[in-house]
């Protein structure tokens, strides 16, 4: 049977080994690759940091699965027993133009359920943590339950790209989501982005392709507060393909559904 517990302490102590190995990094010259189109971006890093926690994990977990950005783990086609989903570094073209802005993060599953969730803010040592059922914490501060809000006092974490011409979605759709709500904002890491939701400096996060290894961490930090991850329909997230997502606290979630994305189409 699984120590989750002592697993949670050392996927922290290597996370935080992984953040001190990209920090050395800074003052040497990057190796930048494109891999979708010119906007998608990978690093020397980016793969030297996920082969790191592949061999860590491979060394004392070998019958653990790993899903992978960089694509150096298994080939993963479900969710049974216990999966780590990776994301080296989320934010890369932050890490690439300003050296802050991006996060490790890490999700722990067993059997499609979400045990530890694990974004690490490297240039602000901030580590979002969180075990299942022992609530989250931001470094050693215990983070409180989600509260509700309404659409006029949220800060909505949205990307400027979906309330312009765009391929995926009608900027007509969430205009008057931007409309109505307090403010918008755009980090450029989704992972940081749901950590912000946990640590109360956002309310809700809209965007429309992302994959596993963006949100897998994400999703166990929020929804152990309370709050709640769908895709734009308010269906189940599929932790095996792209996803559209909208990840938010409670109430306000049933909100903007039923007022702005109940007749979407994308």
């Amino acid at each position: 049977m699984m120590n989750w517990t002592e697993l949670n302490e050392q996927a922290k102590a290597w996370i935080k080994e992984a953040g001190e190995n990209i920090k050395r990094s800074f003052n040497k010259t990057l190796v930048i690759q494109t891999k979708t189109n010119a906007n998608d971006l990978v690093t020397d890093i980016d793969k030297g940091t996920e082969q790191f926690f592949i061999k860590k994990i491979k060394a004392k977990y070998p019958h653990h699965k790993i899903l992978g950005e960089e694509g150096f783990g298994d080939d993963v086609d479900n969710m049974n027993g216990i999966v780590w989903i990776i994301d080296p570094i989320d934010g890369t073209t932050n890490f690439i133009h300003q050296q802050r802005n991006f996060a490790i993060s890490i999700g722990i599953y067993e059997d499609g359920i979400g045990k530890i969730g694990l974004i690490y803010d490297v240039v602000h040592n901030e580590l979002y943590h969180s075990l299942k059922g022992n609530g989250v914490y931001l470094n050693d501060l215990q983070l409180l339950p989600l509260a509700e809000v309404a659409v006029s006092e949220a800060i909505i974490g949205m990307n400027a790209t979906w309330v312009t011409k765009n391929k995926r979605i009608d900027p007509s759709i969430l205009s008057p989501l931007v409309s109505d709500a307090r403010g918008t904002r755009s980090y450029g890491s989704a992972a940081l982005e749901m950590a912000y939701i946990a640590a109360g400096r956002l309310d809700a996060y809209i965007t429309l392709r992302l994959a596993p290894w963006d949100i897998a961490a994400g999703i166990i930090i929020v929804e152990e507060l309370g709050g709640v991850a769908t895709n734009l329909r308010g269906e189940p997230l599929n932790l095996l393909e792209k996803n559209t997502i909208f990840i938010s606290k409670p109430g306000l979630h049933k909100e903007i559904l039923a007022k702005y994305l109940k007749n979407g189409k994308w």
